[in-house]
């Protein structure tokens, strides 16, 4: 990476690396999602909405899980390696980087699912930092065919509300958006398994049904600067799980690893 790179993500606020996770670390972390889905899991958490996401009698829809890191190994692993955290502080220029959480995401062939337009700001109100970051790593070769993930450039300095993972009806979205006086042109890269996309915690992205024959696998690792603090009037799923003193603690070790530079 270097400083024209940086520029791209400030200027578009997304980025694509070029291959920096070795197949060694996806294959584990492929073995890791197994595991996850059968609920052979490291660790434990408690049981509330957020830890549970899907389960097997929600059907063939999008898989969506969070926290999965904080559970299996091989999932953990891939979060820690350490071009991520490196590649993610030197985007966002923080000093070092925190995890927010994951989301482990499988997307069944066929058609039957997509991502809404959104910002993952919209959902992390309860934070103080606007410097946030995703990086979303999918464990094969993604490109439109198979849903990879969309982002409409320079959407991180628009004021767009309205937005929604969940929905369904992406034209809308567009449409939303477009009355709100945006352009919205969205760019869909493929990419190379190994590649990272990392964005902008407003920049506006979603993702379009997986019309191939195979799911589509990814981890999606939502990243916080080290300066990030709980902001009163907001609240979200991490304030259940880290620890309180007496607010929420986002530098919570247990929850909220640092990730960059790396603790020995």
């Amino acid at each position: 990476m270097d400083a024209d790179d940086i520029a791209f993500y400030r200027e578009h606020g997304y980025w694509i690396s070029p291959v920096i996770v070795p197949d060694d670390v996806l294959d584990a972390a492929e073995r890791g999602m197994e595991r996850f889905y059968a609920d052979d899991h490291d660790r434990a958490l408690p049981d509330i909405p957020a830890t549970r996401g899907w389960r097997p009698a929600d059907g063939d829809v999008l898989r969506k899980n969070d926290y999965s890191s904080l559970r299996v190994d091989e999932l953990a692993a891939l979060v820690r390696h350490p071009a991520i955290g490196a590649t993610a502080a030197a985007l966002s220029g923080a000093e070092g980087i925190r995890l927010w959480h994951d989301q482990l995401l499988f997307k069944p062939p066929g058609g039957s699912a997509t991502v809404g337009w959104h910002t993952d700001r919209q959902y992390w109100q309860s934070c103080t930092s606007d410097e946030m970051l995703t990086a979303w790593v999918g464990f094969h070769d993604v490109d439109e065919v198979n849903g990879a993930v969309g982002f409409m450039p320079g959407s991180h300095r628009w004021s767009v509300t309205g937005l929604d993972f969940f929905s369904q009806d992406s034209a809308g979205l567009q449409a939303s958006i477009v009355a709100q006086g945006y352009d919205p042109a969205p760019f869909v890269p493929r990419m190379k398994r190994g590649q990272v996309s990392f964005h902008h915690c407003r920049t506006v992205h979603g993702s379009s049904a997986n019309l191939s024959n195979e799911p589509r696998r990814s981890l999606a690792i939502h990243l916080q600067p080290l300066d990030n603090r709980w902001r009163p009037g907001s609240s979200h799923s991490n304030d259940l799980l880290a620890r309180n003193n007496p607010d929420p603690d986002y530098t919570d070790p247990a929850i909220q690893p640092q990730l960059w530079p790396p603790l020995h």
